[in-house]
């Protein structure tokens, strides 16, 4: 009886804690992450194949066959100067987001 109590005392502590983790991460992130300087105009942009939607402050899309740098170009030539960009939680180095920008409208 003992460990059939168990058993149902961790399988309720699992699914909490499941639950909890499956909150803390942000609704409708992507791969790529790209947060724009001013306010978008748009809510959401197409970069050639790759649909972007901005929530939370960035714009967020799936992985792309693009290279990141391509990818980041695209996105700032549509919305303007970017504050950062992340591909696969990786942060673009200062010096490439400064080339990303320079494409900026």
């Amino acid at each position: 009886m003992s460990r059939i109590l168990a058993f149902i005392g961790a399988v309720a502590v699992t699914t909490v804690l499941g639950s909890t983790v499956a909150l803390a991460q942000p609704q409708g992130s992507g791969f790529y992450a790209a947060t724009p300087v001013e306010a978008p105009a748009k809510t959401s942009i197409i970069t050639r194949d790759t649909m972007w939607k901005f929530r939370d402050g960035a714009f967020t899309a799936a992985k792309a066959p693009e290279r990141d740098m391509v990818l980041c170009q695209l996105v700032a030539q549509r919305v303007g100067k970017l504050s950062s960009f992340t591909a696969g939680g990786q942060a673009l180095a200062a010096d490439d987001l400064a080339k990303c920008n320079a494409k900026a409208n």
